[in-house]
């Protein structure tokens, strides 16, 4: 697996789901991590790649290559993007790529190997919307697809077996105050530790915006699918979005097209409870 992400956990009123979903990788032990490669979404390639070789560093993550992404509006065709080629084309057929930013770096990949998508055995994203998102009446823009919608465009009609979990589903997924306090009362795991210093700050802050009692788990959700597909219902739907449309993540279906353009959309993740223990058993192992 490669995973292509906008990590800024730890940064000042940011979101943390990427180094949380970082950590639910390095921790799981069915995973095989390949190379991380950043994106822009959450803050700017500059911030993103800093942020994420500290978290390397204060983990001790030594052997997984790190590979910096190219910024918005620039040449995609960057050192991310060559990974990417190098390592599909090393394992043909192999590679799930797990993408939670924008998706600037995989449409470099095929801009330098227009094979590329043929030879990735599947794509698993986080980002789009069918529909408005509303968090106690307030709208949430999607912030993944829309921040760069002709790669977005490019790798939803790329032919490659694609899943995408939309804001909606991981609206499942909130890490509620009682998540909080079990990071709280293990006073003795490292992992536990480190999350709750650099995670508390979004909590507070997501909570003060949507007056929640926690925040969602955005990414983590693809990466749960990736590893326990079968706590997720399969919802192949036909998608016909345009750039345009992708300006602002939006998922056009239309079942009346001739559906060459299959993207998976679950729903629903079926046993809420046994996807967090999932979560925590693999942040023990960090």
């Amino acid at each position: 697996m490669i995973f292509d992400c906008d990590n800024t956990m730890g940064l000042p009123n940011k979101d943390v789901d990427d180094g949380l979903t970082l950590m639910y990788l390095i921790g799981n032990n069915n995973i095989d991590l390949l190379g991380v490669t950043t994106t822009f979404g959450n803050s700017n390639i500059e911030d993103v790649f800093t942020t994420t070789t500290k978290l390397f560093r204060d983990l001790n993550i030594t052997n997984i290559p790190l590979k910096k992404g190219a910024a918005q509006d620039y040449d995609r065709r960057s050192e991310a993007a060559r990974f990417l080629v190098d390592m599909v084309n090393k394992y043909p057929n192999e590679i799930t790529i797990l993408a939670t930013g924008s998706l600037s770096n995989l449409y470099g990949a095929y801009l330098l190997d227009s094979d590329f998508y043929k030879k990735v055995k599947k794509i698993v994203l986080m980002g789009g919307l069918t529909e408005p998102l509303i968090i106690n009446c307030k709208n949430l823009n999607e912030l993944n697809f829309s921040v760069d919608s002709e790669a977005s465009h490019n790798v939803l009609h790329s032919g490659a077996k694609v899943t995408t979990m939309t804001g909606h589903i991981c609206l499942q997924a909130e890490f509620k105050k009682e998540e909080y306090e079990r990071l709280m009362d293990n006073k003795d795991i490292p992992s536990y530790i480190y999350i709750r210093e650099h995670s508390y700050g979004w909590f507070e802050h997501f909570r003060a915006l949507f007056n929640t009692e926690g925040f969602f788990n955005w990414d983590i959700v693809a990466a749960v699918y990736i590893t326990n597909p079968e706590l997720f219902n399969e919802n192949p739907k036909p998608i016909v979005s345009t750039v345009k449309d992708l300006e602002t993540g939006f998922l056009r279906v239309d079942e009346n097209s001739e559906k060459e353009n299959i993207v998976n959309i679950p729903t629903v993740i079926k046993n809420v409870e046994l996807f967090n223990e999932l979560i925590f058993e693999a942040w023990k192992n960090v």
